[in-house]
């Protein structure tokens, strides 16, 4: 049987809140754009100091697939 390499565009997406102390909303979102973030095979995680920041993040994405193409058609 014959079998090709696909390409599937995925998206993972988790969705949550960070509760940020700061001055302004623009500063809050600098403060997450900026020190929050989510690392592959690993977790949430932020540089703040812990009395500045909590989160909550379910730990199941919503998982999308989009457009599939074929990378290499094999031949036999």
């Amino acid at each position: 049987m014959k079998k090709n390499v696909y390409r599937v565009r995925t998206q993972y997406i988790f969705e949550g809140v960070f509760d940020v102390i700061a001055e302004s909303k623009e500063y809050a979102r600098q403060k997450v754009l900026q020190n929050c973030g989510l690392v592959m095979g690993g977790s949430i995680h932020s540089t703040l100091p812990d009395d500045e920041i909590n989160w909550a993040f379910s730990a199941h994405p919503d998982v999308r697939t989009a457009r599939i193409t074929v990378q290499e058609e094999q031949t036999e």
